[in-house]
């Protein structure tokens, strides 16, 4: 699937917002992307994850890890597509922490599976809860990356779009954004 043929499917689903949005970073952008949206459709969530699951499919990974929440439908679907193990990091007292009996043993190798990326901290949390067991990132695969390619990583990072968006601290809003109410959609 090229790059332009995953945007038609986000685009067709309105999954790009325009208006004022925070972001889970506490950034604001004009634009938001709502992969939930895409993926209300089985069939959407069939055809992403398999063209996103080809880009990891000899990297030998055994588990494919999503953080929760957003990243979960596309996780699952990577793991179903390549036949491995799927787990989930969650929130507990405001920590991302592997529950429900989720381990991981020393040499497992994990690819972690998220919706989209911005400044990529859920991601890194997962990449902190992952490494005291001696697992391997093998790989990150991202359906949308919005990084601007500015983040390093463990590991090879694999996405089916990168769309870099403008982000603005809360402080240096531009005019036009400081008059449209800010919107935090969820993520």
């Amino acid at each position: 699937m090229t790059e332009e043929e995953a945007m038609r499917i986000f685009q067709r689903s309105g999954s790009l917002l325009n208006g004022h949005f925070v972001l889970r970073s506490g950034q604001h952008s004009r634009q938001f992307f709502q992969c939930a949206t895409a993926l209300q459709q089985m069939p959407v969530v069939e055809q992403l994850g398999s063209a996103l699951a080809e880009k990891f499919r000899n990297f030998g990974a055994t588990t494919v890890v999503s953080p929760a929440m957003g990243g979960l439908v596309i996780c699952q679907e990577i793991a179903r597509q390549l036949q491995l193990r799927f787990i989930f990091a969650e929130k507990e007292n405001g920590t991302l922490k592997f529950r429900r009996g989720f381990r991981l043993v020393k040499r497992e190798k994990v690819i972690i599976a998220e919706d989209v990326i911005t400044q990529g901290g859920r991601v890194q949390e997962t990449i902190k809860i992952i490494e005291p067991s001696g697992a391997a990132i093998v790989g990150i695969a991202v359906l949308v990356d919005r990084s601007e390619g500015d983040l390093e990583w463990p590991c090879s990072l694999k996405s089916l779009v990168k769309l870099p968006l403008e982000t603005f601290a809360p402080d240096n809003l531009p005019a036009d954004l400081q008059r449209i109410p800010a919107v935090k959609p969820g993520s």
